[in-house]
């Protein structure tokens, strides 16, 4: 079946598309918090304005960034800012994304201090019931950060993975 012959299934890839690349996830990190120009993410990113404006728009296109109400700049030039809504929070607006949030992360902790990293590990067997409540818990935990989130607060970002290791027998396999 073709992508136009799948109820959304068009929408779902572009914004499948929009959202392939680090420096998208990038872009939203940074208006999550306080909206932005074109200009102002070149800055905060170390790239053209010009290449900025293509990515911006991808994210646009498809309702991950808003534009605000335009300002007038510096120059007296028109600015618009855009922020992040938040849409891709849940996953369901972000499916199939965890290698370019990997990637994402790992960019985005470049240049920071190793004693500020606080990465935890952990290596377990579950059933599948305890996968399940797993999930659940840190829904829970990760909605409760969410909640808290405050103007006054310091910027954190926070990533929590956990998947099978595919270095490990499974179950199944130990006969």
């Amino acid at each position: 079946m073709t992508d136009a012959a799948q109820p959304g299934a068009t929408e779902l890839t572009a914004k499948a598309r929009a959202l392939a690349s680090p420096l998208r996830w990038r872009i939203l990190r940074l208006c999550l918090h306080e909206p932005r120009t074109n200009k102002e993410l070149a800055e905060a990113l170390g790239m053209n304005p010009g290449s900025m404006h293509h990515h911006v728009q991808s994210l646009v296109d498809v309702g991950f960034l808003v534009a605000e109400e335009p300002r007038t700049g510096a120059r007296g030039a028109k600015e618009i800012p855009y922020r992040a809504p938040g849409l891709t929070w849940h996953g369901s607006e972000a499916p199939l994304v965890g290698p370019v949030l990997v990637e994402t992360f790992l960019q985005e902790i470049q240049g920071v201090h190793p004693a500020d990293l606080e990465v935890n590990r952990l290596g377990v067997r579950l059933t599948p019931e305890d996968h399940e409540e797993y999930e659940r818990r840190v829904g829970e935990l990760l909605e409760w950060l969410r909640s808290r989130d405050t103007p006054s607060g310091d910027p954190w970002s926070v990533m929590l993975a956990m998947h099978p290791d595919v270095q490990q027998p499974r179950r199944d396999a130990e006969g």
